[in-house]
């Protein structure tokens, strides 16, 4: 464990490995130098983002813990998860592009015959401690161990539900790169991988592994796992290139005209995986909704429906008072109305954005009636010839 000195007691207090390391050295040299990095700390693409949640406190917690909202916010039954095995991850993919949701924003992406792994957490709860935090609602697909060997591993930011330590501490063993954000490195060595298997990159900074050009695109969010939070490592989206395909991972951010430069300069893309779970009006800046995901797609494929888009950062765990099937029901009600392809695979259900889409709505056997009240309203010609609003529940479709 790290510590760190009491200013009153002169006595080191043991703290987490998980709260890893601040960035020293060269590496913290290297942060100041950045363009991104102004008045000691990393700034956000479109000005001060709130990092922190907004409006009352109270009005905050009567939401968070009211009976009804806290049981909206887990399913009521099993998570139908895709067992994912060797089979289907050893035979490549048809098309040269295969995605697997891992669950949250793990993805492994099989592009051009090379491996990626983003944001993997195989831990059983996204915190730094193993007895408290926001707990996983279904089990991993599949073993890490058991996943093969995986070219490079993404990582989009700091924080415990995108960089988990039980997960890199098992991939340290491998021979894996990492491409993480600028300053993230100082966690990844803290915890046992060296240094030459880091490309810690700064935002349209570029990196090739084997076949495949990484990119570090702006994201508009925050960092921090510790005590404190200095802001001294950086937050990234991603494009990964290959020969003949593209994709882009959020990581997590807020929605900004930025989709529509990285759009520009690395698009379109064939796929997707863009954050669109964990939103509240609380916190509008660093989280998107579904129909805030949508349209940094449409933005980030030069302003028309293309390519396929994979929801993430939703399903796993329970991070925010929205119900838990609210992002699959919304970015369904929201991509059906624009016409975007967009892909529903269970966790661990690998699938090829040019074959056949997973398309079903398999939240609703698990989860209770749900309004869709960001749906614009339908009238219809009642039996009386009145007319009523569509209120349209996942329980009776």
């Amino acid at each position: 464990m790290a510590g760190f000195r009491s200013p009153n007691q002169g006595f080191r207090v043991p703290l987490p490995a998980a709260f890893g390391a601040d960035p020293s050295g060269a590496r913290l040299a290297r942060i100041r130098r950045s363009p991104n990095f102004r008045d000691g700390v990393f700034q956000n693409p479109g000005g001060t983002a709130r990092t922190r949640p907004s409006g009352s406190a109270r009005e905050f917690a009567k939401i968070y813990f009211d009976k009804e909202s806290r049981l909206s916010r887990a399913p009521r039954g099993t998570v139908p998860v895709h067992a994912t095995t060797l089979a289907d991850l050893a035979r490549p993919p048809a098309t040269g592009l295969r995605l697997t949701w891992m669950g949250h924003s793990g993805v492994l992406a099989e592009i051009d015959g090379q491996r990626v792994l983003f944001d993997p957490v195989w831990g059983e709860r996204c915190s730094p401690v193993p007895f408290a935090g926001p707990r996983r609602l279904h089990p991993v697909p599949v073993p890490l161990d058991a996943l093969g060997p995986v070219d490079v591993v993404v990582i989009s930011h700091d924080h415990y539900d995108h960089l988990d330590l039980p997960t890199i501490k098992a991939l340290a063993g491998t021979d894996t790169v990492f491409a993480v954000p600028l300053g993230v490195g100082a966690h990844l060595e803290h915890w046992g991988v060296s240094a030459d298997r880091l490309r810690e990159l700064d935002w349209h900074e570029s990196t090739r592994v084997g076949g495949l050009t990484l990119t570090a695109t702006p994201a508009r969010h925050f960092c921090g796992r510790g005590l404190r939070n200095p802001q001294h490592s950086l937050w990234a989206s991603w494009v990964v290139a290959g020969d003949e395909h593209r994709v882009y991972h959020s990581g997590d951010t807020g929605y900004f005209d930025g989709f529509q430069d990285i759009g520009a300069a690395h698009g379109p893309f064939d796929a997707t995986m863009i954050q669109l779970g964990a939103y509240a009006e609380f916190w509008p800046d660093i989280h998107m909704t579904p129909e805030e995901g949508l349209r940094a797609h449409l933005d980030l494929q030069g302003g028309a429906a293309g390519g396929v888009l994979l929801p993430i950062h939703w399903g796993t765990f329970n991070l925010a008072p929205h119900p838990w099937a609210e992002p699959g029901e919304w970015t369904k009600d929201a991509a059906q109305e624009a016409g975007q392809a967009v892909a529903f695979p269970r966790p661990g259900e690998p699938f090829e954005p040019a074959g056949k889409l997973p398309v079903e709505a398999w939240w609703r056997a698990v989860s209770g009636p749900l309004a869709h009240p960001w749906r614009r309203p339908r009238i219809a010609e009642g039996a009386a010839g009145t007319n009523r609003e569509d209120l349209d529940l996942a329980g009776e479709r």
